[in-house]
């Protein structure tokens, strides 16, 4: 069925570091792929999502590209700050099963 696999763990970093975080997906369909993040005593707020193959999103200093080569969406950005710290989350939706998967990430 469809997945998504992400970096594992947790990753410490120093302010001003760079932050990649892995996101790979399977499906036999074409899904849109997203980045959730959850702050300490909060809710789930949606970060990221693309719905096409190549769109590059952006928000926040984050950013991450839909690659249909790579079956990849990961997560970026230049300059960590300490506000950053939270649980990120990659998923994908397949829009014509209505299936999800999810795997989470702690910064």
């Amino acid at each position: 069925g469809d997945s998504v696999v992400q970096t594992e763990g947790q990753v410490l970093l120093s302010e001003g570091d760079s932050l990649i975080v892995n996101c790979s997906y399977e499906s036999t369909q074409y899904p849109s792929l997203f980045w959730y993040v959850q702050y300490p005593g909060e809710g789930l707020q949606l970060l990221l999502k693309a719905m096409k193959f190549n769109d590059k999103e952006s928000n926040k200093g984050f950013e991450a590209t839909y690659r249909k080569e790579t079956t990849s969406f990961h997560l970026e950005k230049d300059s960590v700050q300490e506000s950053d710290s939270a649980v990120y989350f990659c998923a994908l939706s397949d829009t014509v099963t209505g299936t999800a998967g999810e795997a989470e990430h702690k910064l």
